[in-house]
């Protein structure tokens, strides 16, 4: 019996030990059309950085829009090049064409020759999101690789729950590994800007209301010789920024859908959108906006900042104050540009909209393809700008070149914030790190104290955030697969149709009262059932 039981057991070891070493001779598994992977490894340790593999990968992403004009590939960012260095994976970098990322991710997806990595925006920008592209056999369940393969991100989602019900679907399926705003301070960062010398001089307060505004514009055309007073970037479609509710909240509505109460809502739908039409097209007729606002890019704007042709708009804290102020400077000075309140009707009133992200955002969010060679080793690589060392990566650099330890805090170095070839520390930090956009990995509130330099644009994030936007914004939903296809049509439509009845009530080419006729299209092109989708899917993920 003695010697039969240890026959047995000799026998299950081995079996054992086969099936450890089939496993990693594949660590990968099969993949399969439904995007999973059948892992049968266990990572039992956090990997060692660098890490020793001969295998190269592909990765497919767009160029930050900082670097536009500066580099043409990501071989030529030192961030890409130390990210290899530090994590031990060689990288095969494809970008698509600046503005045509949706385009080129089709022709790809399209062509079945799909790199081992995405970085792409599945939750917002792919018809019927991150579940369909699962489904479709694009992109891969990450749920076992995450578990297995990737400790500091897992680790991370354990500890922060609200967080890790956004970064998975409805089903409970991870697609890609996150960007994660670490801090409350980092999820405001957009709201209106002025030049407040133009409002010193002539003795003008902050505006406040739409009143004020209104007030505020007429006295920069005619005192200031503006000819462009009020104006925004409206490419690709007009005012983008509208969606967050600029202007246009003051009216109870936003560009897009948000929620009151539970229930879904979409703003061109509702009676305030015509009210904020009727306001645009005034200030149009009078003179208070650019007359090319309806083409304007953020080249135009910038040049009309620049000249003094400018005197409000809306923009970033960094990417807005941060790159006027030297611009508005070089023409005049004494020119200031601060934040200012989101605009209300009645004075004291709380603004009911304002830019507030999700501590969780889908952009710079990076998905493992069903055609990749190793999601193992792909996941491994990821799962660094969720380490202690890959955070600080990510967010400053590399310690003694872009940034160096002052009493524990990373100071950014001269590199990026007086850069010696003369790139905004914007530019700078884009190209040395991706703390100042987006990325897999945590962003670190203290980039952002060093980024927005200017007293004026820490104060900008104080102001903008007074507004009750975490009560309207809808979390990150998604329609169900079955759902996608009617919901991308019925959007697609109602989004032409919306930009089309903006464009030609405000510029005058039709009178306002023409948005009763509009509204009835936006029913006949279903619209309620659009309402419906966003609907279900907000209760579906209040139950995750």
């Amino acid at each position: 019996m003695k010697r039969l039981l240890t026959s047995v057991l000799i026998l299950m070891m081995l079996g054992t030990s086969l099936t450890a070493c089939s496993s990693k001779e594949d660590k990968a598994g099969n993949n399969t059309n439904t995007g999973t992977v059948n892992d049968t490894e266990t990572s039992t340790e956090a990997v060692t950085y660098p890490i020793k593999t001969d295998k190269k990968l592909t990765y497919w992403g767009e160029i930050n829009g900082n670097l536009i004009g500066t580099v043409s590939t990501h071989d030529e960012v030192p961030f890409f090049q130390e990210w290899q260095k530090n994590t031990g994976v060689p990288l095969k970098f494809t970008a698509p064409p600046t503005g045509q990322t949706k385009e080129a991710l089709n022709v790809m997806l399209a062509s079945g020759d799909l790199p081992d990595m995405i970085e792409y925006n599945f939750l917002g920008d792919f018809p019927g999101g991150p579940e369909k592209a699962i489904n479709d056999g694009y992109i891969l369940k990450l749920n076992d690789l995450i578990d297995k393969h990737a400790p500091n991100l897992k680790k991370f989602l354990q500890e922060n729950p609200e967080i890790d019900k956004m970064v998975k679907t409805d089903s409970g399926s991870y697609y890609a590994f996150p960007f994660v705003r670490g801090d409350e301070f980092l999820r405001v960062f957009q709201g209106p800007v002025i030049r407040k010398d133009w409002l010193d001089e002539l003795g003008l307060p902050v505006p406040e209301t739409i009143e004020d505004w209104t007030k505020t514009l007429t006295a920069f055309k005619e005192k200031k010789g503006a000819t462009a007073p009020f104006t925004v970037v409206s490419k690709p479609r007009f005012f983008n920024e509208s969606g967050n509710g600029a202007f246009i909240g003051a009216f109870g509505v936003t560009r897009g859908f948000y929620q009151e109460d539970g229930v879904v809502k979409f703003g061109p739908y509702e009676s305030g959108f015509k009210e904020y039409l009727q306001l645009f097209r005034q200030w149009y007729a009078d003179g208070l906006m650019d007359k090319n606002i309806a083409t304007a890019d953020s080249k135009a704007l910038d040049g009309n900042m620049a000249s003094g042709a400018t005197g409000a708009s809306v923009g970033n804290a960094g990417g807005g104050i941060g790159k006027w102020q030297p611009l508005v400077e070089g023409n005049d000075p004494k020119a200031v540009l601060v934040a200012t309140p989101y605009p209300v009707l009645t004075k004291g009133d709380k603004p009911k909209f304002g830019q507030k992200s999700q501590a969780y955002a889908s952009e710079g969010t990076v998905a493992i393809s069903t055609s990749a060679k190793d999601p193992v080793l792909a996941v491994e690589m990821l799962d660094y700008g969720y380490s202690e060392e890959g955070r600080m990566f990510f967010n400053f650099g590399t310690e003694g070149v872009s940034y160096n330890l002052k009493d524990g805090y990373p100071t950014y170095t001269d590199l990026l914030l007086k850069n010696p070839d003369k790139l905004a520390p914007a530019q700078a930090i884009s190209m040395y790190a991706r703390g100042s956009y987006n990325g897999p990995f945590i962003q670190d509130k203290r980039y952002a104290e060093q980024f927005f330099a200017l007293q004026t644009q820490r104060d900008a994030v104080g102001i903008w955030k007074n507004t009750d936007a975490d009560k309207y914004n809808l979390p990150p939903i998604t329609p169900t697969p079955e759902e996608s296809s009617e919901y991308a049509t019925i959007m697609n439509d109602i989004n032409t149709l919306v930009d089309e009845m903006t464009l030609k009530i405000i510029l005058g080419q039709e009178p306002v009262d023409q948005y009763a006729s509009y509204v009835d299209k936006m029913k006949s092109l279903h619209v309620d059932r659009a309402i419906e989708i966003e609907q279900a899917a907000l209760d579906r993920y209040n139950k995750r």
